[in-house]
């Protein structure tokens, strides 16, 4: 849908410092299918969930962004949009109605093409560690396009970038990938997508060992995330 090349530029650029100074504890990576369709399902703890993870899975991992961050003017403007784009963001056009039902059109465009989704269920960054209730447009995802959730459980880059950390601390950041999983049905029952939604919950918790809450995250201004999920904007 983009170009790789600012991707593949920063990628290559990132991974050897990163490996060295955080040397990643990665788990499961085989669960990840080398071509079609997949998305990939993560707790969300940091902003640099989103560096660390696509940086060890072998294949690009795209992510939805608002489509205002590749529009700004000037060089600014353009920096910000190269930026968005080395780290695997794609705008979402939102003009044609709600944020959510946007990036959903967006989403499977993406895996349309059979690409590799990134999600965060939870919708925002966690704001004190533990895992909240995810919301059900990865259900909606899954079912319409039939790809595979791979579900993912982050650890410690809470403590490697706090939010509002610019320069990060030195932890050891840990990537436990989950096995596949399969849904189709009924991607209008909001009783079967809060099911399925919940499955994925369970097994990233199962993995993070997270205190989970069964209530939203609250929102907080975080202008890379898109609600992706469903019943909210």
């Amino acid at each position: 849908m983009f170009s790789n090349l600012p991707y593949g530029t920063l990628r290559a650029f990132l991974t050897p410092f990163l490996m060295a100074g955080f040397r990643p504890k990665v788990k499961g990576l085989r669960n990840v299918p080398s071509k079609g369709p997949v998305i990939i399902a993560s707790n969300h703890l940091s902003f640099s969930d989103s560096i660390f993870m696509p940086l060890v899975v072998p294949r690009k991992v795209t992510f939805l962004a608002k489509s205002e961050y590749f529009t700004s003017p000037g060089a600014k403007g353009l920096l910000k949009k190269l930026t968005f784009i080395a780290l695997g963001q794609v705008p979402v056009d939102r003009s044609g109605g709600r944020r959510s039902e946007a990036a959903l059109i967006t989403g499977l465009k993406v895996l349309a093409e059979g690409d590799c989704l990134g999600i965060y269920p939870e919708g925002t960054r966690s704001p004190d560690g533990r895992l909240y209730k995810g919301r059900t447009g990865i259900a909606r995802l899954a079912i319409e396009s039939g790809a595979p959730v791979i579900p993912v459980a982050m650890s410690n880059t809470d403590k490697i970038q706090p939010t509002g950390k610019v320069i990060p601390n030195l932890h050891r950041v840990g990537m436990h990938f989950g096995k596949p999983m399969y849904f189709d049905g009924d991607s209008s029952n909001l009783l079967y997508l809060r099911d399925c939604t919940d499955q994925i919950m369970n097994a990233i918790q199962a993995m993070s060992g997270q205190e989970y809450v069964d209530t939203y995250a609250p929102k907080k201004s975080n202008p890379e995330e898109i609600n992706v999920a469903g019943e909210e904007d």
